[in-house]
């Protein structure tokens, strides 16, 4: 048996996870505290505030949930959705599907406002469903994954009205570029740490609008996952009662990771973080244009942080093993529509930085 554990140094370029800060890596290697520990709840409640000042919003209901970025989607649609609840989603690609899946399982009606893939969700789709079908809840990607598309959710409010509860899912979004909770009238976003934030997976920020915190304390019925229940949750992260509201054991680590990585953020600024991301991801855009690839996302919607992009003829997707091998990089391939046509360079967080682009376009002309 091989000791002690040695993994190989890759350069992580796809859409997940990102390159971590040495800082967080040595804060996740802290001493364990208990997770009822006054000091760890401290923590708790600093990076409660940081993820408020990221996310852009004064809720006070703003915590990491225990889970993935799937977990924060979970979270978000399981409390506000009740059986035979209607709920507006629209679809551009794979993560805004997962949605209605989601949102079905909790025994939803569900009506979706679609878009092709590469395309954004247009907002005044969104308003013409929702005075049809007058929904409880509507819920859109504000950057998908799967295909490098924005779509314009600071638009999204005016469209809809003042009425349903909007959800929106920020997991490749949050820190890399503009996202104003408060300002956009959202009322749940959730995100992931291995993305912008260059945290590894684990956690995945969440935050609710007080009218959404208020809906899911009005509840007819149970929410169906126990795990997830936001009325028994917002006890320990926030109220911070400590052993009285304890729920379940917290990540410890992850939260000392998330911790670190928010100061890192915010000790970086906000803007300026967005602004690395939009330079650092347009030079990667020129960059492979000039090689002769072709970008997949509608123009002026395009995420600088995850770029997708078509293969050119003669460039087959099993080139992105040889990345791997031969050259320590990770990039994603396409997913959905976009299998084995598309692939997917992420810069985020950390690995937003123009030395990143230069290393992958040379090992590309390297194997092209």
């Amino acid at each position: 048996m091989k000791s002690p554990l040695a993994p190989p140094t890759r350069l992580l370029l796809g859409p997940g996870p990102s390159p971590i800060d040495p800082s967080v890596l040595d804060a996740l290697s802290k001493p364990v505290l208990g997770h009822l520990d006054p000091e760890f709840i401290t923590i708790m409640n600093e990076t409660s505030e940081r993820l408020r000042t990221v996310f852009r919003t004064r809720n006070p209901l703003t915590f990491p949930v225990s889970g993935t970025g799937s977990a924060g989607m979970e979270t978000a649609l399981d409390n506000l959705l009740e059986p035979g609840d209607r709920i507006v989603i629209g679809v551009n690609g794979v993560f805004g599907g997962r949605m209605a899946d989601a949102a079905a399982r909790a025994g939803a009606e569900v009506t979706t406002v679609e878009a092709d893939w590469g395309d954004i969700i247009d907002p005044e789709e969104l308003g013409k469903a929702v005075r049809s079908v007058k929904p409880r809840v509507v819920a859109l990607v504000h950057a998908e994954t799967s295909t490098g598309a924005r779509s314009p959710v600071d638009l999204v409010r005016r469209e809809i009205g003042p009425g349903p509860l909007l959800v929106v899912d920020s997991v490749t979004g949050l820190g890399g570029i503009p996202l104003e909770v408060d300002k956009w009238g959202i009322d749940v976003c959730f995100s992931g740490t291995q993305k912008c934030l260059s945290v590894p997976p684990g956690l995945a920020p969440i935050t609710f609008s007080p009218r959404a915190a208020q809906a899911v304390a009005d509840r007819k019925t149970p929410v169906q996952s126990w795990y997830l229940d936001v009325s028994m949750l917002r006890k320990y992260w926030e109220e911070g009662e400590g052993a009285r509201a304890y729920h379940h054991t917290a990540p410890i680590s992850m939260v000392y990771g998330l911790w670190e990585g928010l100061r890192l953020v915010l000790e970086e600024g906000l803007e300026e973080r967005w602004a690395r991301h939009q330079e650092v991801g347009e030079f990667a855009q020129q960059e492979l244009t000039g090689m002769g690839f072709k970008l997949y996302a509608r123009r002026g919607y395009r995420l600088p942080q995850l770029t997708s992009i078509r293969l050119p003829k003669g460039v087959n997707d099993n080139l992105r093993a040889r990345l791997l091998t031969d050259f320590d990089i990770e990039i994603g391939g396409g997913l959905g529509a976009g299998a084995g046509k598309v692939w997917r360079i992420g810069l985020m967080g950390f690995g937003a930085k123009k030395e990143n682009v230069i290393r992958l376009v040379q090992a590309l002309r390297a194997i092209i």
